[in-house]
Parts: C-alpha cells; structure tokens; sequence
C-alpha cells in the first residue's frame, strides 16, 4: 500500500533571485545565480548533486526544449538533468521530480531549478502560445486568463448570494495585502505598496478584476537542493531540518469544462490535491494547524476562493477572513508574507520554487521581524496553473524539526 513520502526527504539549501525586468541577465545567468546561492546554502559542490529537474513552461522565446541548455549554463556534465512543463505549476513539478527522486532512494542530492525570462518579448502578460494545443486555440480563440478567472467572482456572488461590491471590498483587500507585504521584501518585482482607493479606482480589465487585481510576469529563477534525513545529518549536524510533508497533484479531466455539475465557483483539483496533501502530512484540522501560506494568486479572486477550496475558510466564509484580517501578515494565517505572485512577480517555471523558498526560510526564522511569521510550524504552497476549467494544481506542505 502506498505510504506517501511525509519526512523522507529534507530541503538542504535553497536559493532565489529578484524577481522583475532583468534586462541585466539572460536565462543562464538567472540560472546560476539561483543555484549558486542554493550551493551555498546548502553546503556542498556542484558535484554533489546526482540529478536535475527543469521547470520551464514558454521555451520557445526562451532557452528551447529539453535541458541540454541549463546543464551547459551550471556545466553539469553527464547527471540526468530532465526539462518538465507544466504550465505555471511547472516549478513545483521540478520540485516534485527530485523530491521522489530521493524519497524513491534513486539518489540522495538532487536539484530543482526553474527559470523564465518573459520581459525581453515586449508582451505585459504570456507571450501568444498555443499552449493547450491548437484544438484549444480553435475552440477559444478570444478566451484570456483575466476573463476566465473573472468569471470566478460572477460565479462565487451568484452561489452564495453574495453583492458584488462586498466581493469586490475582499478581493481589494488580497490585493492591498500583497502590496504591503511586497513592499518589504528586497526581492519582490512589485514593492511599492497602495492603497485601498487606489485599487478600488484602478482601470478594470476584465469585470469584477481591476488593474490592481491582476499579477504580471517576470523575469527570475529559483533552486532547491534537497536530500534524504540522513545526508542532511551528516552535512549540518546541528541544524533545524525542514521536512516535506505532503506534495500532491491534481490534473483536470475534463468534467469541469464538458459538464454542468461544476458550479463554477472554485477550483476542483485544489480541492481534490489539498485533501490529499492533509492526509498525506497527517493534518486534521489545516484552519487551526497551518501556520502560513503561499497560494496561486494569479488574480485576487483565485486567492480568495482558494481559501475555500483549502478547507482554510468555510463555503461562502472566505471574504469575511479575508476582511477581517485572518490571512494578513500579523493574522492568523499570513498568506503570501513574501507579496504572492502579484507583487513579488510570476517568471512562471520559477514561481513554485519560489513559493518554497518563503516558506522554507520563514520556517527557519531567518528573515526580519517586519516581514516574519510568528512561530510558524506548518507551511503550505499552492502553485496552479492553466484556468478554472482545466488546469493542473500541486499542493505542498512543509514542517521544521
């Protein structure tokens, strides 16, 4: 019987570049910068390392297929060094590659690694990529992520009854809450926070969704280097070690899309993978035991029904947290300490490592007291990619011991 891989693999050194226009680098150089700090995080050589996983999702203004290209960049000669595309989960896919990699015994160091470099295109979202394949493209030709995610909050009003001025009131309140945050974080894209009134003013681009509402893209990339309990032991003896609890993927199939029993409101394969991550890290009650999160805030509206769709916030109860301070940096939950993917930036194979990334040094303490999590124990990320009516979802959760 399947026994999941809850504690059998320890996140060793992580490493993370700003996020943003980086017209001062290439993809290669993004590259080395996010591993070189993940080297030193972790204390070991390059040869250390015995496999690599990619996450990349547009190669084609990019650094190409495969990952003969990253292995030239960190010279890596000769380790199994493997490109994995899953839309803007593309990230946490790498993480997933070399998390069982290890927790299977196939080795004990391994490295995940994402990178996008999307500035240089001249686009101020995705570049035109026939992403869902070219069936996709002639079926929805004009569709756009702002609209279908828009359509979110249409629906989420209508099933709870719920006015859309007080809908819209909590969905500025995700995106002013990102901006402060974003604000003190050295590393963010975005840091200059606004107000409430500024967002509210914003020029709407798909309705009930203002300017404000919406994440960009960016340019970055992100590593983690992890490694079995025992490697870690014998490299930092006496160090705190940050475990993998749970790490889960749901993939649409089609119900959402094809059939009317999907109401519209929420995202199904974040339901299904949280469940299965909570049984996984053995969480009973994810309201009273996670202690922060990083969530897929591509638009304010996907934060806020993901709070439901999390088992965080009951059905309907989502806006009143989010009003009352529940997920703020100081709340109960903070959610995005580091600004989300809306302030701190989306470079979308990099964004899941990055999530990771906050919440692994948040859970050593390691950043100021203006922008830390008090006593965190339990972290959890949230890395979607696609749209509500087909996408795929991952759903990790980490621990300190």
């Amino acid at each position: 019987m399947a026994e999941g891989i809850r504690d059998k693999v320890v996140i060793l050194g992580m490493g993370c570049t700003k996020f943003g226009e980086r017209w001062d680098a290439g993809s290669d150089d993004l590259l080395i910068e996010a591993l070189t700090e993940a080297l030193q995080d972790a204390g070991i050589e390059k040869k250390d390392i015995q496999a690599a996983w990619l996450g990349i999702h547009i190669d084609e203004i990019n650094i190409g297929k495969g990952a003969t290209y990253a292995s030239g960049a960190l010279h890596t000669p000769f380790i199994p060094f493997t490109r994995v595309d899953n839309f803007c989960a593309s990230g946490t896919e790498a993480f997933r590659g070399a998390t069982y990699a290890v927790a299977s015994g196939a080795c004990e160091i391994a490295l995940a690694i994402g990178v996008e470099k999307l500035k240089d295109t001249g686009y101020g979202g995705l570049p035109d990529s026939p992403a869902f394949g070219q069936e996709a493209v002639m079926i929805g030709p004009n569709a756009t992520a702002p609209g279908m995610f828009a359509q979110l909050a249409t629906a989420y009003a209508a099933k709870y009854k719920i006015p859309m001025e007080k809908l819209k009131e909590a969905i500025t309140h995700v995106s002013w809450k990102s901006h402060q945050n974003g604000a003190k974080n050295p590393r963010a894209h975005l840091r200059r926070a606004v107000t409430k009134e500024q967002i509210m003013g914003a020029p709407m681009v798909a309705y009930p969704l203002g300017l404000f509402d919406c994440c960009g893209v960016s340019d970055g990339s992100a590593a983690a280097i992890v490694c079995t309990p025992e490697v870690f032991r014998k490299l930092k003896p006496n160090e705190p070690m940050v475990k993998v609890k749970a790490l889960q993927i749901s993939v649409s199939s089609g119900e959402e899309a094809m059939f009317t029993r999907w109401d519209g409101a929420g995202i199904i394969t974040t339901q299904t993978a949280s469940r299965k991550a909570y049984e996984e890290a053995g969480i009973k009650d994810p309201r009273k035991e996670i202690s922060m999160m990083e969530v897929h805030d591509c638009f304010s509206i996907t934060e806020l029904v993901t709070m439901e769709d999390l088992g965080i916030s009951p059905p309907g109860g989502a806006p009143e947290d989010i009003l009352s301070g529940f997920f703020d940096l100081d709340g109960q939950i903070p959610c995005q300490p580091d600004g989300g993917l809306k302030c701190f930036g989306h470079p979308i194979g990099a964004s899941g490592i990055r999530m990771i990334y906050e919440i692994y040094n948040q859970l050593l303490g390691r950043w100021p007291e203006d922008r830390a999590v008090k006593n965190p124990k339990f972290g959890l990320t949230h890395n979607l990619g696609g749209v509500p009516t087909q996408n795929v979802c991952s759903v990790a959760i980490f621990g300190v011991d």
